[in-house]
């Protein structure tokens, strides 16, 4: 990523805490259809930064994602009327916990079994 001319890293505001960082730390989403892949209107990751269209930002983290759903900021942000569907969000922040090497329990396993 390159800096601006004054040297410093681009800066943007996550959506869900409102919090500002340096726009490496946090993750794009857009909106698909409307030439990018995707249904019209299911927010998918941005991983590249490449994807066409108005992009808003958030860090990797559930509790962002909660909030800017519970806040409805998606389509603020997006500027986008009607319903964002976030399953392909949710989706890739399942697959980021499970490869965070932290473990799933099984079905009916409680926390302190060892058997």
């Amino acid at each position: 990523m390159e800096d601006r001319a004054d040297g410093r890293p681009p800066v943007r505001t996550c959506i869900g805490c409102r919090s500002r960082a340096v726009k490496s730390d946090l993750l794009r989403v857009v909106a698909g259809g409307a030439g990018s892949s995707g249904k019209p209107g299911e927010l998918v990751p941005d991983l590249d930064g490449r994807r066409p269209g108005r992009g808003a930002y958030l860090h990797p983290r559930p509790e962002c994602l909660d909030l800017a759903e519970r806040r409805r900021a998606f389509s603020r942000a997006l500027r986008r009327e009607g319903p964002l569907d976030v399953t392909e969000l949710r989706r890739w922040f399942a697959e980021q916990a499970d490869r965070s090497g932290r473990p799933r329990r099984s079905a009916g396993q409680n926390e302190g079994d060892t058997t």
